[in-house]
């Protein structure tokens, strides 16, 4: 059995190939920036318009503006994973960094620091332009926002490492998931709306989600200003099993992947 080692040089060394990359491409930057950013605006504008049209919305200005950026948390989380992922394969790079010492698990650590590191440059700007825009802070939730915020990109983690996965067992043809898997489960995950509005059918389907139930708190902390403990276990709980399904399913994709020859046979 492979003895289980981790090497803080091998993992930032793969951090630190994407931070070069990062460096010597401003529109790498501007991409992580300007899609939250142009949600932030588009929702902040209908914030703007449903405060003179709704009591529910008058009563918490930032709902839906809250509910867009936390959103944005998990589909960047996802999709810093996939990209950064799919960077390697487009380059057919993922040969070379595995004939390396570089393990698998090493790996992975280095995908969910750049995933963490592309989020919080993604998020961080849209969150700080709603400031002045909008007179609106995100951050004026306080502690739960470390709460939400950790349970949204963990879930991101989980379908990006699987979606990575898949795209590695079956070639670039599959690489349009990396765009599409997330937006799947978005009406489930209770973004604008409370689970209650859903079928009764789907509601237990929407629980099984780690945002919904994130979503469900954000909505009882800026309703009522009370922080729902209960939710946060919930999700808690379910992004173990999330996370722990990705890591699996990216590994056991790797090993077949690794047995078959097609770390060789990736590219654009």
């Amino acid at each position: 059995m492979q003895d289980i080692h981790f090497s803080l040089r091998r993992i930032g060394a793969v951090a630190l190939r994407h931070l070069y990359l990062m460096r010597s491409s401003w529109p790498r930057v501007l991409e992580m920036v300007y899609w939250p950013t142009v949600q932030m605006i588009l929702w902040g504008f209908i914030t703007l318009y449903l405060q003179g049209n709704s009591s529910l919305i008058a009563q918490a200005s930032g709902l839906l503006l809250s509910g867009v950026l936390l959103w944005d948390v998990l589909f960047r989380g996802q999709l810093g994973i996939a990209l950064v992922f799919m960077e390697e394969m487009w380059s057919r790079n993922l040969g070379h960094l595995f004939v390396s010492p570089l393990r698998p698990y090493e790996m992975v650590v280095s995908l969910l620091f750049m995933s963490l590191l592309r989020t919080l440059i993604g998020i961080g700007g849209a969150t700080l332009i709603a400031i002045p825009l909008f007179q609106y802070s995100i951050y004026d939730m306080g502690l739960p926002l470390i709460a939400f915020f950790l349970n949204l990109i963990i879930m991101g983690w989980a379908i990006g490492l699987m979606v990575s996965g898949i795209v590695l067992r079956y070639g670039m043809g599959a690489e349009s998931i990396a765009w599409v898997s997330v937006f799947a489960i978005q009406p489930l995950c209770a973004i604008y709306y409370p689970v209650a509005t859903l079928p009764s059918w789907l509601q237990p389907v929407a629980l099984a989600l780690p945002a919904s139930h994130v979503f469900e708190g954000m909505r009882e902390l800026l309703l009522q200003h009370t922080f729902n403990v209960a939710h946060m276990q919930w999700a808690i709980g379910l992004n173990i099993v999330f996370l722990s399904a990705g890591i699996a399913v990216f590994l056991g994709y790797f090993r077949v992947a690794r047995r078959r020859g097609l770390l060789l046979q990736v590219g654009e």
